[in-house]
């Protein structure tokens, strides 16, 4: 409850995180039908990134501001849509943007002011409906959509010690109600233990067909700074992995400055 997105908006996870949730929705709207995307840890929708929260910490600047000007190929849609929507949009704004009429988005968020101003921001909107409610406990009461199609979106604070634990368990209740749903859960990189635990979490639930992307701008040594970022996904729509690899390279290029920076496309479960 204490997690202010605002701080760190716009910054290099966020890059990372939107431009494949962009290829993402527009993946699955490959197909005519329509889909739920639920997000779980939806925020605001926006952040001002001169607002003194953004200011304190200055984050975008290592992060969108690097790609504002001349972007890659492989980030051009992304990009296009942080600039025609204004402010830093978040996850929800986003996603909202993308939707075709036969699609809608749940958004849920547990911080009061984030989720009145994220009401605010959907008020009247009949594609959108904003949720007051745990994360955790959505999985399981909002799935599976009537649409019996759609992609999950799962990015908690990772503030609780047992995050990563709490995040397994909602990515195997999400699977259980929901099993063909498309599941994407963002984590951060600061040292290899939890991530290596993690991953061996799902393997062991017997969760099928996972590939994670992942992002490092220095060595992921030092447990007490954000080193990188990944984005885990449950049935993953075709295709995933030959699209994500050039957009983590051109995020790479961009945006790391150390030598020691990478990225990879891991196979943690077949199919």
């Amino acid at each position: 409850m204490n997690y202010r997105h605002a701080y760190h908006a716009g910054n290099f996870a966020d890059c990372m995180k939107h431009a494949l949730l962009v290829w993402l929705v527009r993946a699955m709207q490959r197909k005519p039908g329509g889909m739920l995307v639920l997000d779980s840890h939806a925020g605001t929708g926006f952040t001002d990134l001169a607002g003194p929260e953004a200011q304190r910490t200055g984050e975008f600047h290592a992060g969108i501001a690097r790609l504002l000007d001349d972007p890659p190929a492989p980030l051009a849609e992304y990009v296009a849509l942080v600039r025609g929507l204004g402010l830093y949009p978040g996850s929800p704004a986003l996603i909202r943007a993308l939707l075709r009429p036969q699609d809608r988005l749940a958004a849920c968020e547990l911080h009061p002011e984030d989720h009145a101003a994220l009401r605010r921001r959907f008020r009247g909107d009949r594609q959108v409906s904003v949720h007051h409610r745990d994360a955790w406990e959505a999985l399981g009461a909002l799935l599976p959509p009537a649409e019996r199609r759609g992609l999950v979106l799962i990015d908690p604070p990772y503030e609780a010690a047992d995050e990563f634990t709490r995040l397994a368990a909602g990515l195997v209740t999400a699977h259980g109600r929901f099993p063909a749903g498309v599941l994407a859960a963002w984590y951060p990189i600061k040292h290899r233990a939890p991530v290596r635990t993690f991953h061996a979490a799902l393997r062991d639930a017997g969760l099928r067909d996972v590939v994670a992307a992942e992002l490092w701008l220095r060595a992921p040594l030092d447990a007490a700074r954000l080193n990188g970022c990944g984005l885990l996904l449950v049935n993953p729509p075709y295709g995933f992995a030959e699209a994500a690899a050039p957009i983590l390279d051109a995020l790479r290029s961009r945006l790391a400055d150390e030598p020691d920076a990478g990225s990879d496309i891991l196979r943690l479960a077949e199919e």
